[in-house]
């Protein structure tokens, strides 16, 4: 797997409880790839920084692996 879906890997990665949370908060411009605005279908890959804002939280990560399953918390 060379790349993941950005709204299915915030949604893997556990930055919001359903995909479809993590599709509203790229379209309003809440998250960020690599210091750029990001849409839902963009393709993360390993090394990519994530910025999502979440509520009145804001949460940064890096991508170290590609997951389109969801884990145990």
């Amino acid at each position: 797997m060379e790349s993941v879906r950005l709204d299915v890997w915030l949604w893997a990665a556990r930055f919001y409880k359903t995909r479809s949370q993590a599709k509203q908060a790229c379209d309003a411009s809440q998250v960020r790839a690599n210091d750029e605005v990001a849409k839902p279908s963009r393709a993360v890959r390993v090394g990519d920084t994530i910025t999502a804002k979440i509520g009145d939280t804001r949460r940064i990560g890096k991508v170290l692996i590609l997951s389109e399953v969801r884990g145990p918390a």
